[in-house]
C-alpha cells in the first residue's frame, strides 16, 4: 500500500495546479493567512469547518482533502 499523502503536501499541490496563492486561498474559505501558512508548514491541520469551507468554495469532494480515494491521494 503506498504511502497516503501529507494534507500539507495535498494543499500545497492543490494551490500550484489551481495557480491560488495561500492569501486566495484563506481569504475564499475565510481563515488568515497565516493559517493556511501553518497548514502548508505541518504545523497544524484544518478542522471540520475550514473543510468544509475548502469544499465550497473550490467545489471539490471532500474525499480530495481527505485524501480518501487513490484518485485523489
Amino acid at each position: 500500500m503506498e504511502t497516503e499523502l501529507e494534507f500539507k503536501t495535498l494543499l500545497a499541490e492543490f494551490l500550484i495546479e489551481n495557480g491560488i496563492s495561500q492569501s486566495e486561498f484563506a481569504r475564499k474559505i475565510g481563515v488568515k493567512h497565516g493559517l493556511v501558512n501553518d497548514w502548508l508548514r505541518g504545523k497544524a491541520k484544518p478542522g471540520f469547518d475550514s473543510l468544509r469551507a475548502m469544499v465550497k468554495a473550490f467545489n471539490v469532494p471532500a474525499e480530495y482533502f481527505l485524501c480518501l480515494k487513490d484518485d485523489y491521494c
